[in-house]
């Protein structure tokens, strides 16, 4: 896919028309072929040789040219629209500053004052902490001049809001100092968000904007993704959620971060296993997506369909979920790469538990770039799950010499990673399910079965749902149950 096709692939269906009739405003020949190749790029899956279905003939150079105008009134589009969108309300507060301004210099004061307080309550609205700065710089120069004005309430609003300032400030080299921290060869992962949040004296009890939520939650679910304890942020998780139950109605300006909100939240509850909040999340992020026209829907609506079917799956409506994911149209969210890989291996997983192994395997096929390639794009956690999945696939299949070569793989590429990053229990796994295979007759031996106890009795009640469901699988193995009859009752009673 081209970089148009990515262009057009984050546009809403309102932004596209605004766009071709910008387009069609601007073209002063009635020849111009660029809204005609607009229209071929919009689609999952574009043709080849466009070319010639523009021009009825090979014309290489006429469409290269076509192609960098169309791309550049695309980037020229989004980023007027995006300066638009963003600046409206600073600008509106900006505006009544200035008459404000102009009002205190011909001694209008009352007039002044009523201003200020429009732009105040609009900077407050929209968390544009500088401009309330001025606001309240400008009220105090001039607090003498009505009685009305309590000098001692300016002062305290000007005080908390220097507070929010720093605030903002010190969230930015917070999220930065993370990620730099997850990207060395060793992180101290244990206590990584409290020392940071503890480094740069940060809490969310105080006023700050949907943006800044935005980044404590990402980088919080991040760290929780490379643990796989997310348990570790519930309480900011807890926080934010209800600091966002109290929040005004959601304006223009932050319904994207709005929306990404209410996915960490529902991501997080679901990890923890509390599917009620997840479900309610979920519910909100949806009724969320539909405002302003579904501005925002196609984004979004890989995260979300995601987490509706893992729902789905772990609330015992596996079938429902495996019907969802068939019809998820993945050509049409390609340019949303990581989601895909994310959707085709919930869809593998819900085969797996369903026992539709050769569906499974087959739906696999599709992963046929190098775990190296994978890594990068999705991250190495995901790729232990997807060879785990593949494995287990194998095994369920009876393909001898393919389990044999996964596993001796499995440990050659991934050992030394696993155990340099404490990871050891997945090699006590894995070498469970090869003891399983290779040597069906020992599993009912004591040894074995106190060395699979030992390992499943002694994850905590914070243990991930995805590991729990690993372990599910060789427990009803074990002792000859339904995987996943056994994986909701490990999930749901623990």
């Amino acid at each position: 896919m081209n970089s148009i096709s990515l262009i057009i692939a984050t546009l809403s269906p309102e932004d596209k028309k605004n766009f071709l009739l910008d387009l069609k405003r601007r073209n002063k020949r009635s020849d111009t072929k660029n809204i005609a190749l607009f229209k071929l790029l919009d689609t999952p899956d574009p043709a080849e040789s466009l070319d010639l279905k523009l021009y009825g003939k090979s014309a290489k150079n006429a469409y290269h040219a076509l192609c960098k105008r169309l791309h550049d009134a695309l980037i020229d589009f989004v980023a007027t629209k995006k300066i638009e969108e963003e600046s409206s309300k600073e600008m509106t507060a900006l505006k009544l500053i200035l008459a404000s301004r102009t009002f205190f210099q011909h001694q209008q004061t009352s007039i002044a004052f009523k201003t200020l307080a429009k732009a105040e309550l609009i900077a407050k609205k929209n968390s544009l902490f500088t401009t309330l700065n001025e606001i309240f710089q400008i009220r105090l120069t001039h607090h003498h001049l009505l009685d009305s004005i309590e000098f001692k309430e300016t002062l305290e609003k000007f005080k908390k809001n220097k507070y929010s300032i720093l605030q903002e400030e010190n969230l930015n080299l917070f999220y930065a100092t993370i990620q730099e921290e997850l990207s060395s060869k060793n992180p101290q992962l244990s206590d990584i968000i409290e020392r940071n949040l503890n480094v740069y004296d940060i809490s969310i009890t105080q006023q700050v904007s949907h943006s800044s939520l935005l980044k404590i939650l990402q980088i919080c679910n991040q760290v929780a993704n490379v643990t796989r304890n997310y348990y570790g942020i519930l309480d900011f998780i807890e926080q934010v959620r209800n600091k966002i139950d109290f929040s005004e109605k959601v304006e223009n300006e932050n319904l994207y971060d709005h929306i990404q909100i209410l996915y960490y939240l529902s991501n997080t509850y679901f990890r923890i296993r509390s599917f009620k909040k997840s479900t309610d999340s979920l519910k909100r992020m949806h009724d969320t997506m539909c405002l302003q026209n579904q501005k925002y829907y196609g984004v979004f609506y890989c995260q979300y369909s995601l987490l509706e079917n893992l729902l789905l799956i772990y609330t015992g409506n596996l079938e429902l979920a495996i019907e969802k994911l068939y019809l998820f149209n993945f050509k049409k969210f390609k340019h949303q790469e990581v989601l895909v890989h994310d959707l085709k291996l919930t869809l593998i997983v819900a085969l797996f538990l369903n026992e539709k192994f050769k569906e499974a395997l087959k739906v696999y096929t599709d992963f046929y770039h190098s775990d190296h390639w994978y890594s990068k794009k999705v991250g190495f956690i995901w790729v232990i799950k997807k060879n785990l999945l593949e494995i287990l696939v194998l095994i369920e299949l009876d393909y001898m010499d393919l389990v044999e070569s996964r596993l001796k793989s499995f440990r050659k590429k991934h050992s030394a990673h696993l155990i340099e990053h404490n990871e050891k229990r997945i090699l006590d796994f894995v070498k469970l399910i090869s003891m399983y295979y290779t040597h069906k007759e020992a599993v009912k031996s004591e040894a074995f079965t106190k060395k699979l106890d030992h390992i499943v009795n002694n994850r905590h009640k914070e243990e991930d749902i995805f590991a729990i469901s690993f372990y599910a699988w060789l427990k009803a193995k074990i002792n000859a149950e339904n995987t996943y009859t056994t994986c909701l009752e490990y999930i749901n009673g623990i």
